[in-house]
């Protein structure tokens, strides 16, 4: 008889535990806006699981490009409050200018098992991982007659008017790429660039411009180029640069209360939570970005260690690329061709 009211017990027990647990999900209720930078079908996916994680809570994501987030931003600073609660944007440069604007909440993390920058304060964390590299059709080219590093995809003549890349000017990653590599080389970097002729386009212009032969090589997120791989079936590949690669934590911030669209602080640092638990992370391995945790062994789809990465990363200058933005960008365009939209 003991054993049997010992057994109901620690069944009971279960239940109430059980319960305690999905009531805190239950009780996080609202609304939160967030504006992001990410591809639409890590969006899907990401509010499809924020539903089931809570069910209560009414959560919508705003998709644009940095350029245009950026631009939206402006304009409803002007009115002292912004239409979202929380974002999701490219780099941390951006991070920088929103928490010295005072724009931003801090929330709490563990940040001891983050393996990338973060705000000390709590400002803003890490949350996925973009990587710049090369990329090339091994079904029309051979990689050993083709640039390793990022230099000589902008200097290497033989490349003149085969060469595609991003637009720093509408793209938070590639302005992340061309602040690092301008830091690292100088301005001559975008003379270069502008003398080989370099196509300035989406990131699917240049996929299928490798596809067909029209591009020998371009610089391109290795997402992009896994994401094809695996869906497709695509034998593009990936050319990790020698001279480093270009890492890019994306980071997650709250905007501050008193500033925000729904002012729901509990809701944003649950959604926080989650980013930033096992769970949430396995999301960021399925839309082809490198987890921020320390530890995870786990990468994306057919890519290479992270801690690799990590090794050979060239490390972007955030501080500069934040408070030297218009004078890249200006430098860019004059010595690069930019198409008008």
């Amino acid at each position: 008889m003991k054993k049997f009211l010992a057994l109901i017990l620690v069944a009971m027990m279960l239940c109430t535990f059980g319960t305690s647990a999905l009531a805190v999900n239950e009780d996080i209720t609202g609304d939160v806006m967030i504006y992001t930078s990410m591809y639409q079908f890590v969006i899907d996916m990401m509010t499809e699981a924020l539903k089931e994680e809570f069910p209560n809570l009414n959560v919508e994501m705003f998709y644009g490009g940095t350029g245009t987030l950026q631009t939206k931003l402006a304009g409803e600073m002007e009115t002292g409050t912004l239409g979202c609660d929380m974002m999701l944007v490219a780099e941390p440069a951006y991070s920088l200018e929103l928490k010295e604007g005072g724009w931003l909440e801090p929330m709490e993390a563990d940040a001891e098992k983050l393996r990338f920058p973060y705000d000390e304060e709590g400002y803003w964390y890490p949350v996925r991982v973009c990587n710049m590299v090369l990329a090339y059709n091994p079904e029309l080219y051979d990689a050993e007659d083709l640039p390793k590093t990022f230099y000589d995809f902008a200097f290497d003549p033989e490349m003149k008017g085969m060469i595609s890349m991003g637009n720093p000017l509408t793209s938070g990653t590639t302005m992340a790429a061309v602040s690092t590599l301008s830091d690292k080389y100088g301005y001559e970097y975008f003379t270069a660039l502008g003398e080989n002729d370099v196509m300035i386009e989406s990131g699917s212009t240049a996929l299928a411009k490798l596809q067909t032969g029209e591009c020998k090589q371009i610089m391109i997120l290795e997402e992009s180029v896994l994401k094809i791989r695996k869906e497709e079936g695509s034998q593009l590949a990936c050319i990790y640069p020698e001279d480093g690669n270009i890492m890019i934590p994306s980071t997650v911030m709250t905007v501050a209360e008193d500033r925000s669209a729904n002012m729901n602080i509990e809701a944003c640092q649950a959604i926080t939570d989650w980013l930033l638990s096992e769970e949430g992370q396995k999301y960021v391995l399925e839309g082809y970005m490198h987890s921020v945790f320390a530890g995870m062994e786990e990468v994306p789809y057919d890519s290479i260690s992270t801690d690799d990465l990590i090794e050979t990363d060239m490390g972007v200058d955030w501080v500069r690329c934040y408070t030297m933005r218009d004078e890249i960008r200006t430098e860019f365009q004059e010595r690069v061709t930019i198409p008008e939209e």
